[in-house]
């Protein structure tokens, strides 16, 4: 189950193909939904939209389309979906899998399209909540780091011990209802200038 709608860029120079797409996307999964018909306009959109999903139908007009897969996996935490001939499928497999483009040969049916999509978007949601997690991790490591740096400035201008400080800075947030990061760096001003 997804837990927010997919924004998704489909790069092919086919109408037919973005018809045959737009069927297998549903609004209420999928959307909004952005086209490009070559790599220079993929780039175009993923440089003024934020993408969840790239879905490339391989060959491009100016790209092969693994160029643009690789460079949007290396560039972006968008999942990228590629769509080759059958005859290209195992080369271009072997070299975009391991980068981790999601690799269809063509013809393929509409289940499997649906399945792959669903798929590319859970493995997609995954990454995004160990981004958002890891962020969450470093902004508490530095809030230690300043709360640190506070209570370091207190034992040297103030005397006081270590537990002293750490109650100082404590009591400072609950009584005027900030947190202590807060409280760390108005401490760090006082004394340093800077924050």
């Amino acid at each position: 189950m997804t837990t927010h709608l997919a924004s998704v860029l489909l790069v092919s120079p086919s109408d037919k193909f973005y018809k045959s797409m737009i069927k297998l996307l549903p609004e209420t999964s999928y959307s909004p939904l952005f086209f490009a018909e070559d790599a220079c306009g993929a780039r175009r959109v993923m440089l003024e939209h934020c993408i969840d999903l790239v879905v490339i139908n391989a060959p491009l007009t100016d790209d092969l389309g693994t160029r643009l897969a690789a460079d949007i996996c290396s560039e972006s935490s968008a999942g990228v979906l590629m769509f080759t001939k059958s005859e290209y499928f195992s080369e271009i497999f072997a070299k975009l899998a391991p980068m981790g483009v999601f690799v269809i040969p063509k013809p393929t049916s509409a289940q499997i399209i649906s399945s792959a999509m669903l798929t590319l978007f859970g493995v997609h949601e995954r990454f995004r909540k160990t981004e958002k997690k890891a962020a969450s991790v470093g902004e508490k490591m530095k809030e230690i780091q300043t709360v640190n740096r506070a209570k370091m400035l207190l034992i040297e201008h103030k005397g006081m011990t270590e537990p002293q400080a750490h109650r100082f800075i404590e009591k400072q947030a609950m009584d005027s209802c900030t947190g202590k990061m807060a409280i760390a760096e108005e401490i760090i001003r006082t004394y340093l200038g800077d924050g």
